[in-house]
Parts: structure tokens; C-alpha cells; sequence
């Protein structure tokens, strides 16, 4: 039995990978916005460095959006939002390995747990380009 997957399928699972980013950063934008100084005590991270993060990925999440709401994304626009996501895992291990801050164990958990998800969301969206490329 062979399945056939037409470009239709391929667009629509770019674009729900791209919806699930998009939910998921503005759900991370809002807490983190708005609860750093609530979370700095529980995680054990800067206030301000969470609340910029959080700020950061706002606008990012607008974009990601209206990618994901096309009918078919841009490939270009969707390898920098790869792109971004990617470099946003790796940062996220970095701040943890730098020494720069000294988290909680729940604060770790959070930026690990963070990094997995942003980083799983990048390897969706790069499954749907590739798919996308063979037909």
C-alpha cells in the first residue's frame, strides 16, 4: 500500500507546525512578560531577562502566525523562523552551560523543557520544507 501525500498535506502540516509555534510563543511571551518578577523567585532567573525574552518573542509570534495562516508559507520565511528557532535552543543551553545565571532546579527544568519544545517545533517545521521540496 502506498501513501501519497499531495502538496495540500504538505502545506497544512508546515502551517500547523507553525500555528503550534505560534501559540506556544505568545503563551511563553505573555508569562514571561508579565510574571518575571512573579518567576524570578521560583526559577531563579533575572527578572529582566525574562521579561525582555518574553517581550521578544511577541512580535516574533505575530510573524510566525502569518506565516502559518498562508495557504502555502514561504519557503524562505520558513527556514528563518527555523533559523530563529534553532538559534533560541541553542542560546537557551548556552545561558544554562555560560554560568551567567544561577537558576533553581525548576528554573533549569523550565529553559531545558523551553529549548526541547522550541527545538522539536523547528524539526516539524523542517520535516514539512523537506517534504514540501520532494514534490
Amino acid at each position: 500500500m502506498t501513501i501519497t501525500i499531495d502538496k495540500t498535506d504538505t502545506h497544512l502540516f508546515v502551517r500547523r507546525a507553525l500555528q503550534a509555534d505560534a501559540v506556544a510563543s505568545t503563551a511563553t511571551g505573555l508569562l514571561l512578560a508579565t510574571g518575571a518578577e512573579l518567576l524570578t523567585e521560583w526559577l531563579g532567573l533575572p527578572a529582566a531577562l525574562m521579561r525582555y525574552a518574553g517581550l521578544s518573542l511577541l512580535p516574533f509570534a505575530a510573524i510566525v502566525l502569518i506565516v502559518g495562516l498562508r495557504q502555502a508559507p514561504p519557503r524562505a520565511a520558513v527556514l528563518a523562523i527555523i533559523a530563529y528557532n534553532a538559534m533560541w535552543t541553542i542560546d537557551s543551553f548556552v545561558l544554562l552551560a555560560s554560568g551567567w545565571v544561577a537558576p533553581t532546579l525548576l528554573g533549569s527544568a523550565f529553559v531545558v523543557m523551553q529549548a526541547v519544545t522550541v527545538g522539536a517545533l523547528a524539526m516539524l517545521q523542517w520535516i514539512g520544507v523537506k517534504r514540501a521540496d520532494r514534490e
